[in-house]
């Protein structure tokens, strides 16, 4: 047993990158399903347990391919960074060469497509890593030169425009920049906000008018270095926790600050804009992160809330939408920015533990849960439209699942408007997938 938690069982890495074909599947795949569901996450190789935190390590790609009613091919594939490059002895990762590569060029928070590329993507100024349909490393990108720093975890596609938006951060840098990637795969414009201090950005959101920036106190804090640990941010509840609302075609003189009672935020559900012009944020928030352990996010109590800002000023109003413990928000992306009534989460428990799955409707304030006992454990949800033209509570979502009895891992589809109900298809993988962080669905005709 590893004394470090973030490096043992499910957390703990895999040895092994495996390709396995024409998987066992229990029930039935719906045959509209025809692309890849890929997730991402940390596989450190020689961690040491004194000082590991959990965020850091090689990133590791997990995917599942399906067409035709049929779970065609499982595969893992390490996303090759400096450290897995001199382990495996591989040759250097190629792509544009930046004196500052946190980790050895490490990415392995999120994997995204974008203007025909598969995409793994880190936060604090690492750039995105290119991957081939089937996994492999193929080089590091900076979107034809045109991406003065790295990229975000989170960015977000406006579903009108095509467009990613993205708040990105570094800890070399005191200011959160606003990047925006166009539908040809190049950044379209940049501003930086200038801020306090230099505050952890994981996520942010947009609206029909605005992008929504976080400034909240996990910041930098070089007594956390000194003291020999690998991650760098501590919580301050004195540094304060504000929002951000930059007008999307504005500079940075024209974002207004809304205060918040101090909080952290890895990940809002969606935001949009009000009949009165207010903007509606949906968020994780968590009472406090990186105040006793230094190793993982394991602080203080997540819950789903709802902040109402005015932009013309005044308090920001702050609602409790459920205070169930939950995390990895996700929803139909068709309406990102927009007016939405379902999303859907992993019930958080003890020591991270991830306790089925959750649906709230968001118009009648009820929830459903979905769960098939304590020894399956669930990752992020990701909800799938039956087509494009379907609404937004018409379609799949799936999962990966992690079960204790037998120590591997499945992907469960769930009919969206029968969410409590057992899974339509339950697709049998070869080995386990580590708990990590992110994943999207990825269709073939993106």
């Amino acid at each position: 047993m590893s004394e470090n938690m973030y490096l043992a069982g499910n957390f703990g890495p895999v040895e092994e990158e495996v390709t396995a074909f024409d998987l066992e599947v229990t029930g039935e795949i719906p045959k509209s399903l025809e692309g890849r569901l890929l997730r991402i996450g940390p596989n450190p190789i020689d961690a040491d347990p004194k000082n590991h935190h959990w965020f850091l390590g090689s990133g590791m790609v997990h995917g599942l391919r399906m067409r035709d009613g049929k779970a065609l091919w499982y595969r893992n594939r390490y996303v090759v960074d400096d450290n897995v490059a001199e382990a495996k002895e591989l040759p250097p990762v190629s792509g544009p060469d930046r004196a500052v590569e946190i980790g050895g060029g490490t990415a392995n928070t999120n994997i995204i497509q974008h203007a025909g590329q598969t995409l793994a993507i880190v936060e604090a100024g690492n750039l995105p890593v290119e991957l081939t349909y089937e996994l492999e490393t193929v080089r590091r990108i900076d979107f034809d030169g045109t991406l003065p720093g790295g990229l975000s975890a989170h960015p977000h596609l406006d579903p009108d425009t095509g467009e990613l938006h993205a708040a990105v951060y570094s800890p070399m840098k005191q200011e959160i920049q606003y990047v925006v990637v166009g539908t040809d795969g190049r950044v379209r414009k940049t501003v930086e906000v200038p801020v306090p201090g230099s505050p952890m950005v994981h996520d942010c959101m947009i609206t029909k008018n605005y992008f929504i920036l976080l400034d909240l106190p996990v910041v930098l804090d070089g007594d956390v270095i000194e003291a020999g640990h690998s991650f760098p941010y501590k919580w301050h509840p004195e540094y304060g926790a504000r929002v951000g609302l930059l007008p999307r075609e504005g500079m940075a003189e024209d974002v207004t600050w809304h205060e918040v009672d101090p909080c952290y935020v890895f990940h809002p559900m969606n935001g949009y804009e009000d009949d009165d012009g207010r903007v509606v944020l949906d968020v994780i928030r968590h009472s406090e992160m990186f105040a006793s352990d230094m190793r993982g996010p394991n602080d203080g109590t997540s819950t789903l809330d709802r902040w109402l800002i005015d932009p013309t000023g005044g308090p920001v109003k702050e609602s409790r939408l459920d205070d169930r413990s939950q995390e990895f928000p996700r929803f139909d992306e068709r309406l990102t920015g927009k007016p939405y009534r379902f999303g859907y989460t992993a019930g958080l428990g003890a020591g991270l533990s991830l306790e089925g799955l959750k649906k709230h409707d968001l118009v009648s304030g009820t929830s459903q849960i979905h769960t098939e006992g304590k020894h399956r454990i669930f990752l992020e949800p990701v909800f799938v439209p039956e087509s494009s033209d379907a609404g937004e509570d018409e379609g799949w979502v799936m999962a990966y699942v992690y079960d204790q009895t037998t120590e591997k891992s499945d992907v469960v589809i769930l009919h969206a408007q029968d969410f409590a109900a057992p899974p339509i298809a339950t697709i049998h993988l070869p080995q386990r997938v580590p708990f990590g962080f992110h994943g999207n669905w990825m269709p073939d005709n993106m």
